[in-house]
Parts: structure tokens; sequence; C-alpha cells
């Protein structure tokens, strides 16, 4: 098994995901429950920080493509930052850069979620 890791903190009402290692085929269930049970208790600023993510397949980008519109249609919203170059390059050439708010670091996410 790849290692991948994900560690969760929140700052104020806004939750943190720290995902780390690779995200694949065998490793998209991890983030799937985390992000169902957020969506489950109703925890809805999402930020995904990919700064320790190493590589992402497309089983993972197909977990973040399920859950955004019902994050959205709840009133909230999944902000990705901190990308290395490689993880950055999969997430535009399949468009996401116009479907998310894609962001250089943590900080800048969290401030666009208070002053929304």
């Amino acid at each position: 098994m790849k290692n991948f890791s994900i560690s969760h903190s929140n700052h104020e009402d806004i939750e943190i995901l720290l995902l780390s290692g690779e995200l694949d085929a065998h490793t998209a269930g991890t983030l799937e429950d985390s992000l169902k049970k957020l969506i489950n208790e109703k925890r809805l600023k999402i930020v995904v920080n990919c700064n320790s993510l190493e590589y992402i397949a497309s089983a993972g980008l197909g977990v973040f493509m399920a859950y955004i519109e019902d994050v959205r249609t709840m009133g909230g919203d999944i902000k990705l930052t901190n990308m290395n170059e490689r993880v950055y390059h999969v997430f535009d050439l399949l468009g996401f850069p116009s479907l998310y708010d894609i962001l250089h670091d943590q900080k800048e996410a969290i401030s666009r979620f208070q002053s929304a």
C-alpha cells in the first residue's frame, strides 16, 4: 500500500485537510471518507492543503469532482492550496483551475473564506 495520510485541523469554522503522500485508486477512499464526514457534519468550508502530496491520480481527482457540487449546493466550498508543480499540472490538464479555487497557500484560502 502506498503511503497516504490526511491530518485534519481547523481554523475557526474552516476545516483543513493536509494531504500527504500519494493519492491514487488505492488511497482515494480515505479522502472520500474524510470529505463525507465533513459534509455529514455540515462543516462545509474546506481547505485541502496539498503541501505534502507527492502524486495524484485520476481516482483522487474523481473524489474532488464527486463532492464539490454537494458542498457548493449546501453553501460551502472546497479550496485547494500548496500544490507542487507536478500535482498542479495534473489538476490543470483536467481543467480544475476553472472549477476550483487553487491558491498558493493555506492563509490565502482561509482569508477568502473569511471575507466571503
